[in-house]
């Protein structure tokens, strides 16, 4: 069990009185499918953004583990989960790799504007056709003396149609093959960069997505993240990220949505008691708490063992698979608790039911990671 410190809590605490003004009017938004540039700057002056980047880039040099706490407590204290998905994409998207894989030049141009929030990050790897099979992507990147030249198309962009600077990840050699793609770092004003129109989608409405293509898009060669044929590398990194810090958010959902459970379950009377006196309603809430409790170990053990420096391939699989399903089976246990209220837009539990479908598919389906945990059992072989 993980000991928080003082430092660690005060960063925490720092972020609940951001709530209310995070969670403003997103039901409305949620409707509209609108994301909202004035939340975005709420986010800024939160100073979440910057928590894992180097202070030297503006950033408050928090461990993983420090991270994923805060980030808990962005879920719980921001009914704004589409928000909450937008942070944790430019936070992981760029910001993480560039971190990481960028030269001094790209970490001084990129990460204080990642780590203020000045700029929004997105990367560019789903394609229609290849889906989960990143091996499978077309788009390719040709080098043309000193510069790369990009052409093909992305889809489910996250942040794409907000985003200032995109990871792209390209084919740069033709035989594809691990070392066959390439990370780029390009800004969204290049020439030959054409945005879709936003899509419309089932959940998480106010972090928009679109299609991105890239026609002759020229960059040069100091845009490579990393080296030339390394861009598995780089994805790699950034997903072990991407499932701790957007499945710890949906821990810190689920813990506001058992709360509000629990207070429905004792306040709400039925034929003259509390319907959490009935051991039908109080055993869901049971298994909700159990639910809960099982994701937030599995990702803080994770997350743990990464900072050991140890193999993660089947703990991250486990955790992202155990808090995607447990978040959608909460969700959809919440709503029936809540009756016909819990049905009713206005309560805002059929939102969660919906942002949570996305969990299961994103980051990976959830198939992909069965298959991956069977792979390393030695099955299919």
């Amino acid at each position: 069990m993980i000991r928080w410190n003082s430092d660690q809590a005060d960063l925490r605490e720092g972020l609940e009185r951001w709530g209310d003004a995070l969670s403003a009017d997103h039901l409305e938004l949620d409707e509209k499918s609108a994301f909202s540039e004035d939340k975005w700057k709420l986010v800024q002056k939160t100073g979440i953004l910057s928590l894992p980047f180097e202070e030297q880039y503006g950033g408050l040099g928090q461990s993983v583990l420090t991270t994923m706490y805060v980030l808990e407590g962005l879920g719980e204290y921001n009914r704004d989960s589409g928000l909450s998905f937008s942070v944790t994409t430019s936070i992981c998207s760029t910001g993480i790799p560039v971190q990481q894989f960028g030269t001094p030049g790209q970490k001084e141009r990129y990460l204080p504007l990642i780590a203020s929030g000045e700029a929004i990050g997105a990367h560019a790897i789903t394609e229609a056709e290849g889906g989960s099979d990143a091996m499978a992507m077309t788009t390719r990147a040709v080098r043309d003396g000193d510069d790369f030249v990009i052409n093909g198309s992305k889809v489910f962009v996250s942040n794409g149609p907000i985003a200032d600077v995109i990871v792209v990840y390209a084919r740069t050699h033709p035989d594809g093959g691990p070392l066959g793609t390439t990370a780029f770092l390009v800004d969204r004003n290049t020439p030959g960069i054409t945005a879709g129109t936003p899509l419309k989608k089932m959940g998480l409405r106010t972090s928009p997505l679109c299609e991105l293509f890239f026609d002759d898009v020229r960059v040069p060669r100091t845009a490579v993240l990393g080296r030339v044929g390394g861009g598995f590398m780089v994805l790699d990194h950034v997903m072990k990220r991407e499932i701790l810090y957007s499945f710890i958010v949906n821990v810190g959902e689920m813990q506001h949505r058992l709360d509000r459970c629990v207070e429905y379950a004792k306040t709400r009377r039925s034929f003259g008691k509390s319907i959490g006196s009935y051991q039908s309603i109080a055993n869901k809430i049971v298994d909700t708490k159990i639910q809960l409790e099982t994701a937030r170990k599995w990702l803080y053990d994770t997350g743990e063992k990464l900072e050991a420096g140890e193999n993660i391939t089947v703990d991250l699989a486990i955790s992202k698979l155990v808090t995607s399903e447990s978040n959608l089976a909460t969700s959809l246990t919440a709503v029936q608790i809540f009756g016909g209220h819990g049905y009713m837009a206005e309560y805002g539990l059929e939102i969660d039911v919906r942002n949570a479908v996305g969990g299961t598919i994103y980051s990976g389906t959830n198939e992909i990671q069965y298959n991956r945990i069977a792979s390393m059992l030695g099955l299919g072989k």
